[in-house]
């Protein structure tokens, strides 16, 4: 028996340890290390898993579980409000593909869409349920923070100024982070779905959103380093890049972190997002950090980017993701976090849908007519 407890009270003693490594791993002093702890602890949540089965909080049920849980209103009820992964492992249900529209304008200019083989899904909010909806905008609220949809009239803090300075910074907590090519067009791995190519990672997906918004009259600069060839500390190194750029450039406004989200089965099947409406375009995700004081002003930016895509593209954006995190947005009430696709993917996909993204995002910022701006190099 006193073997038993020892080493019962070995393993708690670990895992507790591997739970204050995982909340704490973006906190940058220790008042944040303790206010990560304090709000990554919902007991409810942890007694919610082990009911379930879900010791790991990743949600990876057979469906024969899932079947079960169906049958229980309680249960099912207790399922749907559990946190979300940072990366979801079970696809939303398969969507059928309609014809793709004609083109309507030049952002498929230069691609192909090519077919790589994955199977493809749209996640479309059916309900309210477990979300905050502001009009046409579903925002999933991981935080502690409650949400008025009031308070998400379209205005947000932040401004474009002056175009003959730097207005916008585009940079890559996770530059390396890449899709699933078609054949022919494959590139060299650097880890799973990763690659140094900057032709076909997030560099090249970050060079296409500054090209349109740079188009509307925006002065970009785009910071072009991977930042995640140590991932652990990719976050450090992209807040250490962004505060040198806003120090230098104090004009800049809006930050734009480009990532890409990864969807896969319990057997690591790799899954794309795609809009319903128009099957080229990946679907794309905002993710936004609420462990800092300016959270709501950067999500108020989000909601009103979100909302004016969402009336020419219903289907572009997936709902917006609240988390207690921090995502470096503390440095700009002009900061956004967007996932262009997943890795299962083309990247022809990422790059329709980053146009497309650039230029609503642009148009919400006021700039409704393509120009020919100077854009400063970095």
């Amino acid at each position: 028996m006193k073997k038993f407890l020892r080493r019962s009270g070995a393993a708690l003693l670990a895992a507790c340890t591997v739970w204050t490594l995982i909340v704490t791993v973006e906190s940058r002093s220790v008042p944040a290390a303790l206010s990560a702890m304090r709000s990554s602890f919902h007991l409810p949540n942890m007694l919610m898993q082990l009911a379930l089965g879900d010791l790991t909080g990743e949600k990876e049920m057979s469906l024969s579980t899932l079947l079960c849980l169906g049958q229980s209103p309680l249960l099912w009820a207790g399922y749907g409000n559990l946190p979300d992964p940072p990366q979801p492992d079970i696809p939303a249900e398969e969507t059928a593909v309609p014809d793709a529209p004609a083109d309507t304008d030049d952002l498929t200019q230069g691609l192909t869409f090519a077919d790589n083989g994955a199977p493809s899904q749209t996640v479309i909010p059916t309900s309210s349920k477990s979300y905050t909806v502001s009009g046409n905008v579903y925002i999933k609220n991981g935080s502690d923070h409650a949400l008025d949809p009031a308070a998400f009239d379209g205005t947000f803090p932040a401004q474009p100024g002056d175009s003959t300075q730097p207005q916008v910074l585009i940079l890559h907590t996770h530059g390396s982070e890449a899709y699933t090519m078609p054949a022919g067009e494959e590139y060299e791995a650097s880890g799973s779905y990763r690659t140094m190519d900057t032709t076909k990672n997030m560099i090249r997906v970050g060079d296409e959103i500054a090209a349109v918004l740079s188009r509307y009259g925006l002065s970009v600069l785009h910071d072009r380093q991977i930042h995640d060839t140590d991932y652990n500390s990719a976050y450090d190194k992209s807040y250490d890049s962004a505060a040198a750029y806003l120090e230098k450039y104090p004009s800049i406004s809006f930050v734009l972190d480009i990532h890409r989200d990864a969807i896969s089965d319990a057997d690591g099947n790799q899954y794309k997002v795609v809009s319903q409406e128009d099957p080229r375009a990946a679907q794309l995700s905002i993710i936004m950090g609420s462990n800092y004081d300016a959270w709501l002003s950067n999500l108020r930016l989000a909601v009103a980017v979100q909302s004016h895509l969402a009336h020419d593209h219903p289907t572009l954006m997936r709902p917006i993701t609240l988390r207690w995190y921090g995502y470096n947005q503390s440095l700009s009430t002009g900061s956004l976090l967007v996932e262009v696709g997943a890795a299962g993917n083309s990247l022809d996909e990422a790059i329709y849908a980053a146009r497309l993204f650039a230029r609503g995002f642009a148009e919400t910022l006021g700039c409704t007519e393509p120009g020919n701006p100077t854009s400063p190099s970095a």
